[in-house]
């Protein structure tokens, strides 16, 4: 298993995602956090075929994006295939769900 760190000016880090823990959030929802930069949170998304997000995720202070790698992520009437990105501003919700399953990485600026 690799171990997770933050990058530093100079570095260069490798991870193998599927060897980094998941946690599972909700039944068909996993999520690993992804070793980074200060100030963003990358991580990798795993939703099972079927699966709703369990509530709306409001991003109050900061906004949000995705990008999809395999499958499809619907949000609301739109369909997000592989190779989308999908980005929210401060102050928007959304409540993505798949009928496909879906892989996607994930970033929020904590800053």
């Amino acid at each position: 298993m690799t171990t997770p760190r933050t990058v530093r000016t100079g570095e260069i880090l490798s991870v193998a995602v599927d060897d980094l823990p998941a946690e599972d959030l909700a039944p068909g929802i996993r999520v690993r956090a992804l070793p980074g930069m200060p100030g963003i949170r990358t991580w990798v998304i795993d939703l099972d075929p079927g699966a709703e997000w369990p509530e709306p995720d409001v991003h109050a202070a900061y906004g949000e994006a995705y990008f999809v790698v395999a499958g499809e992520i619907i949000e609301g009437e739109h369909t997000h295939g592989p190779g989308t990105y999908v980005a929210f501003g401060a102050g928007t919700g959304h409540r993505p769900r798949t009928e496909t399953g879906v892989r996607a990485f994930g970033f929020n600026y904590d800053v």
